[in-house]
C-alpha cells in the first residue's frame, strides 16, 4: 500500500537519491539551498514506512499568489511501476492545490537513449519507455515532445557522459592522447585545491565569458557551491610556469648552437637540420618570451569546478585562458579529473547538455573524450489549476520566448 508523504527528512532523500539509478545533483536536498531564489519543499511516497519515491520541488512565486513548481530531473522512482506513478504524481497535484499552484514542470533523470556520438542513427530506444510514457500519462502528465534543442527545455535532453573504464587512457581518442603529450611538454600541471584559490578559477572562467560572449557565474557563486557541497565540490586548476620552460628552450638553443659550431665542412645535410631547429627555438623562445614578460610567475590557465554525488560526478563549470590555448590545458584537465572522480567511486563524469543533432561546438569538443550520449525522456507538465493552465502556458512561452531573446541579444553584445 502506497501512500504519499507531504515532508521528507533531507538526510532521509538524500541517501535514497544517492543509491537510486536515477540520481541527480539537481535533486540533493542541498539543490534547494543553491537555488535559493526558490522555495522548496521535498516530498514522497512510503510503501509501510520505507521511503520508494521522492521529489525535491521548487516553488517559484507568481503574481496573484499563484506558484509554479519545478521537480528538476525528478521525482525520482520507477517509473515503470505504474501504481507508484500514479500514487507519486496524484498526490503531488492534490499536495501543490494549497500552494495555489498552476503546474508542475518535471524532466525526470531517465535515459530514453544511450549511445557514442557515431551510433546516433541506429542508437534504439530502451526496454520500457513505452511503458513509462503510458503510466506518466495515466498519472496525467503531459508530455512536451521530444525536444533537440537546448534552448527548447529547461534541463538540456541530451548531454555527453564520460564512463569509467580499465583503460581510461586507451579509451581516449588518439588525437586527444597527442593533445595530452603537447600538454605534458609544456609542463601543465593539473592540482586539486580549495577555496583560497577561488580567484583564480573565477578570473579564468571570466575570461572565457569575455571570449565567447556568454554569461555563466561570478566567485559569489562558486563560493556558494564549495560551501554547501564541502569535500563532494571538487576545483581543479590547470597551471603552468612558463619561465620553466623558456629555460628549457634556452638550453636546446645553445646545445644545438655548439652542435652547428662544431660541425665540420662536408655535412650539408646535417647543417640544415640543425639551422631548421635554431629558427623553430628562437621562434619559440620569441613567444614565451613575450608570455613571461605578461606571466613573469606561475599562472592558472583553466579551471572546472564539478560536484560529486552519488556514483556521479557533475562538471559544471569551466573557464580557459586564451593565452595559453597551444598548451591544450583543457584535454589534460578534464581526463585528470574525470580519472580522480572514477578512482574516487565515480561511475561516470557527465560533461553537460549538447543539442540533440550533435553539430554543436559543445559537441565537437566533448566528442574528444569519447562520451556517450545520454538522451533524455524529456519534459513533463503535471496541470493543477486545470481552469487556468492553458492560460498560464502561453503566458510561460511569452516569457520564455523573452528571457531567449534578451539572452541572444546579451550575446551579441
Amino acid at each position: 500500500m502506497y501512500r504519499f508523504v507531504e515532508q521528507v527528512d533531507p538526510k532521509e532523500h538524500d541517501a535514497f537519491i544517492a543509491a537510486h539509478p536515477l540520481c541527480n545533483l539537481l535533486q540533493t536536498s542541498d539543490w534547494a539551498k543553491v537555488k535559493d531564489n526558490w522555495d522548496h519543499a521535498i516530498v514522497g511516497v512510503r510503501a509501510g514506512e520505507q521511503l520508494v519515491a521522492s521529489a525535491l520541488v521548487l516553488i517559484k512565486q507568481l503574481p496573484l499568489h499563484f506558484t509554479m513548481m519545478y521537480v528538476p530531473r525528478g521525482p525520482v522512482m520507477d517509473y515503470h511501476n505504474k501504481e507508484l506513478t500514479v500514487v507519486f504524481l496524484q498526490g503531488l497535484q492534490r499536495w501543490a492545490k494549497r500552494y495555489h499552484c498552476l503546474f508542475i514542470k518535471m524532466d525526470p533523470g531517465i535515459h530514453y537513449r544511450d549511445y557514442l556520438i557515431e551510433e546516433q542513427e541506429t542508437a534504439e530506444v530502451h526496454t520500457g519507455m513505452k511503458e513509462i510514457l503510458e503510466n506518466l500519462r495515466a498519472a496525467g502528465a503531459i508530455h512536451q515532445g521530444f525536444t533537440t534543442y537546448i534552448k527548447e527545455s529547461i534541463q538540456p535532453r541530451y548531454q555527453a557522459n564520460v564512463y569509467a573504464c580499465e583503460d581510461f587512457d586507451a579509451s581516449l581518442p588518439r588525437h586527444t592522447r597527442r593533445l595530452i603529450k603537447d600538454a605534458l611538454k609544456r609542463n601543465v600541471e593539473a592540482v586539486r585545491v580549495g577555496e583560497e584559490r577561488l580567484d583564480e578559477f573565477a578570473d579564468v572562467v571570466a575570461l572565457t565569458e569575455k571570449r565567447k560572449h556568454v554569461s555563466l557565474r561570478n566567485r559569489e557563486y562558486f563560493h556558494q557551491l564549495m560551501e554547501i557541497y564541502q569535500e563532494d565540490c571538487y576545483l581543479f586548476l590547470a597551471e603552468v610556469d612558463v619561465r620553466v620552460m623558456l629555460e628549457g628552450l634556452y638550453e636546446q638553443r645553445r646545445e644545438n648552437d655548439a652542435q652547428l659550431a662544431q660541425l665540420k665542412e662536408g655535412a650539408p645535410k646535417k647543417k640544415r637540420r640543425l639551422e631548421d631547429i635554431h629558427r623553430s627555438l628562437a621562434r619559440d623562445i620569441a613567444e614565451f618570451e613575450e608570455i613571461v614578460r605578461e606571466y613573469p610567475q606561475r599562472t592558472v590557465i583553466a579551471g572546472v569546478l564539478s560536484i560529486k554525488v552519488g556514483d556521479t560526478l557533475e562538471m559544471l563549470y569551466a573557464g580557459m585562458n586564451e593565452r595559453f590555448k597551444k598548451f591544450m590545458p583543457q584535454y589534460y584537465l578534464y581526463t585528470e579529473i574525470m580519472k580522480y572522480a572514477f578512482a574516487n567511486g565515480c561511475r561516470y563524469a557527465n560533461m553537460g547538455g549538447v543539442e540533440g543533432d550533435l553539430q554543436d561546438g559543445l559537441t565537437k569538443f566533448k566528442a574528444n573524450f569519447h562520451p556517450h550520449i545520454n538522451e533524455f525522456i524529456g519534459e513533463f507538465d503535471l496541470p493543477v489549476n486545470r481552469v487556468l493552465y492553458h492560460a498560464s502556458q502561453k503566458a510561460y512561452a511569452i516569457r520564455k520566448n523573452r528571457m531567449l531573446k534578451r539572452n541572444h541579444k546579451e550575446t551579441d553584445q
